[in-house]
């Protein structure tokens, strides 16, 4: 790098102070007269030649530029600064020139009051008279002398100030340099791993295709296209058919609006106040709840996208308010996100079924721990919801369940999520979502409680989340870690389960991801051990202590305990072809399907994740920008409406 050529590294040669001889007709010599001697062999006569003459060259130019940099050591300072420099100091010598005429009239007229009290003095005046003016000629005197030593001062200052502003101004100059020189490696690193990401998904995810052949997909929802190259352009992408189509006569002239009450999912209503997809514009898209789900969205694009253009304008703002393009999305919101914590419901069916509430709490335990399996490919982050919006999943007749989220604030944001089930659960959680970026990765504290009461034993489960961290935000790969210690107390019998989430760490031998957790009693006796991992699976192990045992002795003849293992929870298999939809789960994929039956302001209905979903990123940016612009809007009429009725009492 540029950054380089300033110091001496091992193995280089100054060109300015090199040697260049010629040996014979296709070897010659580089050596700088002391311990670096090149000695260099050229493939042919005229490629040698053709090196020598480039290297003389470059040497000619070298020692111009040191030449250069000896007769005046403020070349690199540019024009504007030097005038800005000249016009300071002629300030500067304005000012003092100033002081010096101040202190020729200070010396004049100081020299004359000198004079008229020493006229005073040889007057007969009485004795109290002439100590007084012994007294005003002293402080006279003081003035003089202080305002001398305040002008030779300031033309010391002058002088010093002209001495070293060169000085100073090179070394403000080279501080520049260093940071333009930081911010354009950084951007190079950017732009080389986005090039290499792009040379790797064109590798492995478009299937090679036969010789003689168009370039036939494995999957049919993914037509082949040639392979990307070193001069692609940035906005080079492969998509797919979209699978959920929109109209074209639609275009850019969709009309966003809540339907009355009356209206139903029937014609579009103009309703520019609202935010939402009006429901009758995807009126053919509505797929019947009962009918068989939606197994695939349409493919992510491959676009580009220069992280480092966008953060190092956001550097000092907050967080939760840099404007985010849907490059960074998946086409889900953060309720729709919550409401994928029930995708394994089905051990909490199967808690509800226990006897015993050490058991049960084994399962909610397990049930925990599901929620973060979705996690570990899923780096794109969820839209953020507008404040009043809703997302419903109704799978009571499929699964035995229903969920309801809302977005209950905006700043800061915060969730609502109620589901309940007709196996005798009800789940519920407020969710506050804070986050704090500290350079290399990004840390999400979820804040809030989760409650699940069974409805036949009444007891009542709490707990709360941990912290998410996703690392690598500049340059290199996203990777997800769960880290953290969650305690499950059940209120009614006392019994808790303590879980605790193990970062990674490079020169750790454990198993990554790794789960670890314990089930005691309201007296602390541990009667089960939970061991796995938060992407894979739990095992339970039931601890049965003898006679003289201790706690760790038991629990380690219980991980030995083969026979006692009970597997609690798998994942499930992504999808076929997951990799291409974002990596979303089975349910993840029919959230943003569009259902029958929802409320204007349900998820499925805005504008900017349907368009993202469909593969219309440029078309969804600007839409996001627009909603979350009149968000701000609506919030601060909102707030001016509040201090006026604060004001009306």
């Amino acid at each position: 790098s540029k950054a380089e050529m300033r110091h001496t590294c091992r193995g280089t040669i100054n060109l300015a102070t090199a040697n260049i001889t010629v040996e014979d007709s296709c070897n010659f010599i580089i050596s700088n007269g002391g311990a670096q001697t090149y000695h260099l062999k050229a493939s042919s006569e005229v490629e040698r030649q053709r090196w020598v003459t480039a290297l003389e060259l470059a040497k000619a130019k070298a020692v111009k530029m040191l030449e250069e940099s000896d007769d005046s050591g403020d070349e690199s300072v540019s024009q504007t600064d030097k005038t800005e420099l000249q016009s300071t100091l002629r300030t500067l010598s304005s000012k003092v020139e100033d002081l010096s005429t101040c202190n020729d009239l200070i010396a004049k007229h100081g020299t004359a009051l000198q004079r008229s009290l020493s006229e005073l003095e040889t007057l007969r005046l009485p004795a109290e008279s002439t100590e007084k003016i012994k007294q005003v000629n002293e402080r006279a005197t003081l003035f003089r002398i202080t305002s001398n030593a305040m002008i030779n001062a300031c033309r010391d200052f002058l002088m010093l100030a002209q001495t070293h502003s060169k000085k100073w101004q090179k070394s403000l100059q080279h501080e520049r340099d260093q940071r333009i020189r930081l911010e354009e490696t950084l951007e190079q690193l950017a732009k080389q791993h986005n090039h290499l990401e792009r040379a790797f998904r064109g590798a492995t995810v478009l299937p090679a295709s036969a010789p003689g052949t168009g370039g036939s997909a494995k999957d049919p929802c993914c037509p082949a296209k040639g392979d990307l190259s070193d001069e692609d352009d940035d906005n080079e992408f492969f998509d797919a058919p979209e699978i959920i189509t929109m109209p074209e006569s639609m275009g850019h002239k969709l009309v966003w609006g809540f339907p009355s009450p009356a209206e139903g999912c029937g014609a579009p209503q103009q309703c520019p106040s609202s935010p939402y997809l009006t429901p009758g514009q995807y009126k053919h898209q509505v797929e019947d709840t009962k009918k068989e789900k939606r197994t695939r969205i349409p493919y992510k694009p491959n676009y580009s996208l220069n992280l480092w253009s966008i953060m190092k304008n956001c550097i000092g703002k907050e967080l939760s308010k840099i404007p985010m393009p849907v490059n960074f999305n998946e086409p889900l919101s953060m309720l729709q996100r919550l409401t994928e914590d029930l995708e394994y419901h089905e051990l909490l069916d199967r808690a509800a079924k226990c006897e015993s509430s050490l058991e049960q709490l084994c399962y909610v335990a397990a049930f925990t721990v599901s929620s973060y399996s979705t996690t570990v490919f899923r780096t794109s982050k969820p839209f953020n919801p507008l404040l009043g919006e809703t997302f419903e999943l109704d799978r009571l007749e499929e699964n035995g369940y229903r969920s309801l989220c809302e977005q209950v604030s905006h700043h800061p944001p915060a969730a609502a999520h109620h589901a309940d089930s007709k196996h005798g659960w009800t789940l519920r959680q407020e969710i506050k979502i804070t986050s704090k970026f500290r350079g290399k990765y990004l840390s999400i504290m979820p804040l809030g409680t989760i409650h699940c009461v069974f409805h036949s034993s009444g007891n009542h489960y709490t707990w709360k989340k941990v912290t998410t961290t996703v690392h690598n935000i500049i340059v290199g790969k996203l990777w997800i870690d769960q880290s953290g210690e969650i305690e499950i107390v059940n209120h009614k019998t006392g019994d808790k389960c303590n879980l605790k989430f193990v970062p990674y760490s490079y020169f750790s031998r454990d198993v990554a991801r790794k789960v670890t957790g314990e089930v005691t009693d309201p007296a602390g006796k541990v009667h089960f051990v939970l061991l796995g991992t938060w992407d894979e699976k739990m095992d339970c192990y039931k601890v049965t202590q003898g006679a003289g045992d201790n706690g760790a002795e038991g629990r380690q003849r219980a991980h030995e305990a083969e026979d006692s293992r009970v597997l609690l929870w798998k994942r499930n298999p992504l999808p076929k072809y997951a990799e291409n939809m974002y990596y979303f789960s089975e349910l993840a994929l029919t959230l943003n399907a569009p259902e029958s039956g929802t409320a204007p302001t349900d998820s499925r209905w805005r504008p900017d994740q349907r368009l993202m979903e469909n593969g219309r990123w440029d078309e969804a940016n600007a839409e996001k920008q627009r909603l979350e612009e009149k968000q701000r809007s609506s919030r601060k009429r909102r707030e001016a409406e509040a201090a006026r009725a604060t004001e009306d009492g």
